[in-house]
C-alpha cells in the first residue's frame, strides 16, 4: 500500500467501526470482522488473530483468527508464557517481530514458532480503552520484514476502533445481564414474600443468607427458584 492509499484505508476502517457500533451483534461476530478487516487493510498482513492473555492465570485464549497459524502460535505462548502477543497485551501498545529467526526477546517462543509454522514476521497491537486492556490484535506474515511504517499506522487505527467497539459490545452485554439478574431477583423475592408472608427486605435477606450458605451467587439462586416454581415446584 502506498502513502496516498492511507486516507482511503482509514475511511474504510472508520466506516467499519461505525457499522460495528450501530449494529447489535454478538461479540464473536465482532472480533471475527476485526481480524478479517486486518488482513484486508493492513499492508503485509497474511493472517490475523485476537489473543487474550490473562495475567492472573497465565492463560492464553484465542478469540478470533483467520487461519490455524495464530492458534498454533498462541498455544506456544501459553506453553512458555512468553511471546509478542502477550507483550502486546501486558506491556506495550505495539510489538513487532521483523525476523523470527533472529528474535532474542522470547527465545523459547521463537524457536518453536520457526519449528512448527512458516511465520517469520508479526505485528501486535494492544486492544485497550482508557480503563482497561481487552487483548491484542496480532498480524502475521511468512516473509521477513513484512511490515513497515504504514502497516503500523493502519494497524494502530484499526486496533483503536476495534477496542472501542468491542468494549461497547461488552458493556452492553454486562448491562443486559445486570437487568436480567435484577428482574429474576425481584421475581424470586416475590415468590419468597408470598410463600413466607414476609416483606421485601426480609425476603431479600433470606435469599442472600441462602446464597451464602450454599455458596451460590444470588442471581443464580434466584433463577433456580423462579424456574422451580414455574415448573410447578415449591420453594
Amino acid at each position: 500500500m502506498t502513502e496516498y492509499d492511507l486516507p482511503e484505508a482509514f475511511d474504510r476502517i472508520a466506516a467499519m467501526a461505525r457499522e460495528l457500533h450501530d449494529t447489535s451483534q454478538p461479540e464473536s461476530v465482532l472480533v471475527d470482522q476485526v481480524v478479517q478487516a486486518a488482513v484486508r487493510e493492513v499492508p503485509g498482513a497474511q493472517y490475523a488473530g485476537i489473543t487474550l492473555g490473562h495475567t492472573n492465570s497465565g492463560k492464553v485464549e484465542t478469540q478470533a483468527t483467520t487461519h490455524d497459524y495464530p492458534v498454533m502460535l498462541d498455544a506456544i505462548q501459553q506453553r512458555h508464557l512468553e511471546g509478542p502477543c502477550l507483550s502486546a497485551t501486558w506491556e506495550r501498545d505495539i510489538v513487532e517481530v521483523s525476523d523470527m529467526s533472529a528474535e532474542k526477546r522470547w527465545p523459547k517462543f521463537a524457536a518453536d514458532a520457526i519449528r512448527v509454522t512458516p511465520i517469520r514476521s508479526m505485528l501486535c497491537f494492544r486492544l485497550f480503552t482508557s480503563q482497561k486492556t481487552l487483548g491484542a490484535l496480532n498480524l502475521y506474515a511468512q516473509a521477513v520484514d513484512a511490515f513497515d511504517e504504514e502497516s503500523e499506522q493502519v494497524g494502530y487505527v484499526l486496533a483503536t476502533h476495534a477496542a472501542l467497539a468491542w468494549d461497547s459490545v461488552r458493556r452492553e452485554v454486562d448491562f443486559r445481564s445486570a437487568l436480567s439478574s435484577r428482574d429474576v431477583i425481584g421475581q424470586a423475592k416475590g415468590i419468597i414474600m408470598e410463600r413466607f408472608q414476609v416483606n421485601a427486605v426480609a425476603a431479600f435477606n433470606m435469599l442472600t443468607r441462602l446464597s451464602q450458605e450454599s455458596n451460590t451467587p444470588v442471581a443464580v439462586l434466584a433463577q433456580k427458584l423462579a424456574e422451580q416454581v414455574s415448573s410447578g415446584g415449591r420453594c
